[in-house]
């Protein structure tokens, strides 16, 4: 347990798990964003030894998951593994927050009572910092995948002094789209407009500030339409980005296999 006098969270549980490739450093904290505990896990390859100015990287779940499925399901950290092994990307921090585990999502905004955007712009960039000795100062990229990459395409456009780079797949674009997933009625979430409900309008916000993004979709995901739609009012906006579409659905085989593209434009950043 955390010294609360020397931790930016009054209190911290650790625990580590070895993978061939690195650490997997389970944790939990005190969110102050979110005033109740909160989970991430964070991927520490082996070439992170004696460094402590690793880029890092967050990668944000979907509606139903938690801190562990990027890993877990996704294979998140083997395929940063590989890639560092293989010198493709340079060696890099892999974050894996939970949502926070507000109804089956939170949608990564600020409700009434708990600030699930603090909580991921804020308090999860410290806890990487304090529980790996990796320097605050450090390049920070963004990404996920469904209401993820809502999450990721909205807070990666609003903190652009946050994250150099952000992407996103197979995304909701509009907070209004949650109830294609989730049980809780749209009413049920705050009534947020603009820039912290879209992600178009936090991207044209914020356009002169922000760092290179991409997101792509599979063509059988029911989010497809969604997603074009995003894409052709960034061109009519003259926003330059990356949209990409490939066979597949919503789903995790789709995920597994094009989460390397995010880490490797990620890298293309440095």
């Amino acid at each position: 347990m955390a010294d609360a006098k020397a931790s930016y969270f009054r209190t911290t549980e650790v625990g580590d798990i070895a993978t061939a490739g690195g650490t997997v450093r389970m944790v939990t904290v005190k969110s102050p964003a979110l005033r109740a505990r909160a989970d991430l896990s964070i991927y520490i390859p082996r070439q992170a030894t004696g460094r402590h100015d690793l880029p890092v990287v967050t990668l944000l779940h979907g509606v139903y998951g938690s801190h562990w499925i990027w890993n877990l399901m996704g294979k998140a950290h083997e395929t940063l593994q590989q890639l560092i092994d293989d010198g493709e990307v340079p060696p890099m921090l892999l974050a894996t927050p939970s949502d926070g585990l507000w109804g089956d999502g939170s949608g990564y905004v600020t409700h009434a009572d708990q600030d699930f955007d603090g909580w991921i712009a804020q308090d999860v960039p410290h806890a990487v910092s304090e529980l790996t000795g990796n320097a605050s100062a450090v390049p920070h990229f963004i990404g996920g995948l469904s209401m993820g990459g809502f999450g990721a395409l909205r807070l990666g456009a609003k903190y652009p002094q946050r994250y150099k780079a952000f992407a996103g797949h197979s995304s909701i674009t509009n907070l209004d789209q949650m109830p294609l997933f989730v049980e809780e009625p749209l009413s049920a979430y705050p009534d947020l407009t603009g820039a912290e409900r879209s992600v178009l309008d936090s991207i044209v916000q914020h356009r002169d500030q922000i760092g290179p993004f991409r997101f792509d979709c599979g063509v059988d995901d029911l989010l497809i339409e969604h997603n074009r739609t995003l894409t052709a009012a960034l061109h009519a906006e003259g926003i330059d980005h990356i949209y990409e579409e490939f066979p597949g659905g919503h789903e995790w085989p789709y995920w597994q296999e094009h989460v390397a593209k995010t880490f490797k434009f990620f890298a293309q950043q440095l």
